[in-house]
């Protein structure tokens, strides 16, 4: 027993030593280096549950449009309420006419059946529109940016996904010709005159999926196009020849997009959920979420007891999310690439300033795929962030926290070309994924600490 226990020490011994690049000093300990180090591992258990997320603030670089259902997830229905930037000063040519206005799409790809029809309507953003600095929510309602009357209706289109991955004139763009009446209200180029000119002109679109519950579109390109023509004159007056022209008015990086994404049975799909405890669910996009709740104080008394109140220093502190009910269903939808964890409380903040996890306040998981004895599991080193907690307490001289209460967020993460992180946004693109709960009776989420004290 006691060579078992001295074989233990020398390989937590080297595990402590070797890793100095993942030691995380809480510095609150109280004896002195000289009294050697002592090495201490742990498990501790979590308490996990399901989170109905009604919406979440983002600036997406593509959008959904259509509606999904899915059995265990519940629907998704996603909308589009867009700004298009106006050509600041343009003028048409002397004696120009209006041809036709046209909302243009780029698709390039596609979620569900790609045969599904979706039956498009778009609207004009008469009442209001919106402020470039607004943090405005997935789950807004149209109704206080449009009227729904026939002067707000601008057009409609009954389109489908497919061969949206395949260059043609029929699929990767999707055109919705406007209505006459809208186009002559359109080409009125005095109100080109300046920026603020154009918004109280022409506050946006909205564009609308009245039926289908088997298609989402990815939308990464939008605008509206002006076609004229005009005369011009040759050889004085005696003849003359029609040219066209066109115009375009981008939704671009310049102005405001909105994607409005809602889950209309979302409240039946969180009680039946809720119905199964060894498990937890996460789906984007702002659909559902995991909480964790970690025994703060408990993990440090219990360190503490063990290094004998030496400095603490923590070598890593994991926390595995274990994958199960993979789906592998023709419209099944796809695994979460990514997971990021951090604080339950920070949440729209760190995505409302553009944080970047740096370990202390978030932590982008590690996926671990699927082995002959393993199961796939997300995998995230929380140690930074228990220390820190740590930290603030003791440099604050308040009490630890009994719990500190943990969010699964599934993210988008854009590198640079060094694999350097440049931005983090919440997930707005389709996915989900099921992960063993607190309670699971095969492999229950759990902690797994090794620290030393100093």
């Amino acid at each position: 027993m006691k060579y078992n226990s001295f074989i233990l020490f020398f390989v937590l011994s080297f595990l402590t030593v070797s890793c100095t690049d993942n030691l995380v000093d809480v510095g609150t300990g109280i004896q002195p280096i000289s009294d050697g180090i002592t090495v201490g591992a742990d498990t501790f258990h979590v308490v996990t549950e399901n989170i109905d997320i009604a919406s979440m603030s983002t600036k997406p670089d593509s959008f959904l449009l259509g509606a999904f259902y899915d059995a265990k997830y519940g629907s998704t229905q996603a909308d589009i309420l867009a700004q298009v930037e106006g050509p600041t000063g343009y003028k048409y040519p002397t004696n120009a006419k209006p041809d036709s206005v046209v909302l243009v799409m780029k698709c390039l790809s596609w979620f569900g059946d790609k045969y599904a029809p979706l039956d498009v309507n778009v609207y004009q953003m008469d009442k209001k529109t919106f402020n470039f600095t607004d943090n405005i929510q997935t789950n807004l309602d149209p109704k206080q940016y449009v009227s729904f009357n026939d002067t707000t209706w601008l057009g409609h289109k009954v389109i489908t996904a497919r061969n949206a991955s395949v260059v043609s004139s029929d699929s990767i763009w999707k055109i919705v010709k406007l209505s006459d009446n809208f186009k002559n209200r359109f080409f009125d180029d005095t109100k080109y005159a300046s920026e603020k000119t154009f918004k109280d002109f022409f506050g946006g679109i909205y564009i609308k999926v009245n039926f289908g519950t088997s298609t989402l579109l990815n939308i990464n390109t939008l605008y509206l196009e002006s076609h004229y023509h005009y005369k011009v004159l040759r050889n004085g007056e005696k003849d003359s020849i029609t040219l066209t022209g066109s115009l375009v008015f981008p939704a671009n990086i310049n102005v405001r997009q909105v994607n409005r994404i809602v889950h209309p049975d979302q409240a039946a799909v969180m009680a039946k959920l809720k119905q199964n405890n060894e498990v937890n669910y996460i789906s984007a996009p702002a659909n559902i979420q995991t909480s964790i709740v970690v025994p703060l104080a408990r993990m440090k008394q219990r360190m503490d007891a063990k290094i004998l109140n030496k400095n603490l220093t923590m070598n890593n502190v994991i926390i595995k999310a274990e994958v199960t009910e993979l789906d592998s269903s023709t419209y099944g939808q796809p695994r979460v690439a990514n997971l990021m964890i951090m604080k339950d409380s920070e949440l729209s903040e760190f995505f409302k300033n553009n944080e970047i996890p740096s370990g202390s306040n978030a932590v982008l998981g590690s996926y671990v795929a699927a082995t002959t004895s393993t199961a796939p599991y997300y995998s995230f080193d929380i140690a930074k962030l228990i220390a820190t907690e740590i930290k603030t307490a003791a440099t604050n001289g308040t009490a630890l926290p009994e719990y500190l209460t943990l969010r699964l967020v599934p993210v988008d993460v854009t590198y640079n070309s060094n694999n350097v992180i440049t931005a983090v946004k919440q997930q707005n693109s389709m996915s989900a994924v099921t992960i063993r709960s607190g309670k699971n009776k095969v492999s229950p989420m759990r902690i797994h600490a090794v620290y030393s004290g100093f």
